[in-house]
Order: structure tokens, then sequence, then C-alpha cells
């Protein structure tokens, strides 16, 4: 039982943190493929005021890192968690759902951007990550995820 819910836990923070961390790498390329020229990526200002004067090229990737770093972070959350994979792959669509909301309230987009986003972005990538390792594991899951977490612990 202390090991299911460390398990757990650990999903929850594993998957947070590698999806995060996907999500920033495709932030990061997709600034040195589609340059803001002579805009500062670090003043949420200047960002602000840029937004509307983008065009749709701009907004490819951070679709896609929100929706990949959401299905790589849901997936290893699955991949992990000792009970109900799903509800961990949905609690990272969930925290990135929370992130992608601020987000587009700190950084308004076009209306376009923000209902893709929100709409495709993280429930439904979560949704997608959970079932390709159920997919993958099939019934095998408990014992393989099982021997690799008890053997560390």
């Amino acid at each position: 039982m202390v090991v299911i819910v460390i398990r757990n836990i650990l999903a929850v923070v594993l998957g947070w943190l590698v999806g995060s961390f996907v999500n920033m790498g495709l932030v990061n390329i997709g600034h040195q493929v589609f340059p803001m020229e002579g805009v500062d990526m670090n003043d949420m200002t200047a960002l602000a005021e840029i937004m509307p004067t983008l065009s749709a090229e701009h907004f490819i990737f951070p679709f896609l890192a929100h929706a990949l770093g959401t299905l790589v972070g849901a997936m290893a959350a699955a991949l992990v968690a000792g009970s109900r994979k799903k509800t961990f792959a949905l609690v990272i669509g969930s925290l990135f759902l929370i992130g992608g909301i601020a987000v587009n309230i700190m950084l308004p987009g076009p209306i376009w951007f923000a209902a893709l986003d929100i709409l495709v972005a993280y429930i439904p990538m979560a949704l997608l990550g959970w079932l390709i390792i159920n997919k993958l594991l099939g019934n095998k899951e408990e014992a393989i995820i099982s021997e690799v977490i008890d053997d560390s612990l």
C-alpha cells in the first residue's frame, strides 16, 4: 500500500517535470524557428503587446509545446502510477490545462488559438497519453512497472 502511494506521488511529480521539460524545449525551439525580432522573450509585457500582431506560424510551436508536453507528461504519470493510471494522466492534463488558461489570460493571442489550445492540447492529450501507455503495456503493466519500481525502492 505504501509503495502504491509513493508511486502515485512520483507519478504526478515526474509527469509534471517531464511534461514541463518537453514544453519548454519546444517553446525554445519555436523561438529559434520563428524568431520575434526585437522582443525580449522574458518580458511578459512586451510579449503581451506583440501577440495580436503575430501570424499563425508563431502559434505552431506553442500549441505543439502544450499538446506534446501534456501528452508525454501524462504518459510518464500513467507509466509510474501504482493505481488509477487514467486518473493520474488526467491530473497531469488538468495541471497543464490550468497553466494553459493562465498563459492565455496573461498573453492573450487570437481567439482561434486560445480555443484550440484549451480544447485540444490538454485533456484530450492526457487521455491519449493514458491510452498509449494502456495499449503498450496491456495486461503486463503491473508486473513490468512493479518490478522496475520495487527494485529501485
